[in-house]
């Protein structure tokens, strides 16, 4: 296992935001809310898989000195998260003015 924040922190926290960011995208995909079209749930899944496979590998397979780091990965899942809770409000307040 390479996560170790004792070791390094940074590496460590990266490995473990990557792993959370990736699962919150996948779950944002398999949930029906909101108001995303099938091909932004598509893209939410397949990059959420992708960022959740990296952390993994970085953290328990890789064997390797070097890795990238790509910080502004972590865009994307938190415009994902703010698109997905805004649509739910909006569903929402629909669903109350409907009453």
């Amino acid at each position: 296992m390479n996560i170790d924040f004792g070791l390094d922190a940074t590496f460590s926290w990266y490995v473990v935001l990557l792993m959370i960011s990736g699962v919150a995208m996948v779950v944002i995909a398999l949930v029906k809310g909101g108001e995303q079209s099938d091909g932004a749930r598509i893209l939410s899944g397949v990059v959420g898989a992708a960022f959740l496979g990296y952390g993994v590998f970085l953290g328990f397979i890789s064997e390797g000195d070097s890795y990238w780091m790509f910080f502004q990965a972590f865009f994307l899942p938190a415009l994902l998260v703010v698109n997905f809770v805004r649509g739910l409000l909006a569903r929402r307040s629909e669903n109350s003015q409907q009453q």
